[in-house]
């Protein structure tokens, strides 16, 4: 019954992909292009180290599941 599972039993590593590569995108577009107009009370920019930070932790895990779907 575990081949009929969505995407089967590759579900984590797909999971892992979009989680990482959204994190890896995400933050790093926040460091690139900042708001134009922020609004009130928001950051003019993101938070470089922490961005950084996310970025890494997102390519890492986007690697790392591109990785292991293609071993199987």
């Amino acid at each position: 019954m575990m081949g009929d599972m969505l995407l089967g039993d590759d579900l984590l590593a797909w999971l892992v992909l979009a989680m990482g590569g959204a994190l890896f995108v995400g933050n790093l577009l926040a460091l690139l292009k900042p708001p134009a107009r922020p609004k009130p009370g928001e950051l003019t920019r993101a938070p470089v180290g922490r961005s950084l930070m996310m970025t890494l932790v997102g390519g890492v895990a986007a690697l790392w599941a591109i990785g292991s779907l293609l071993s199987k």
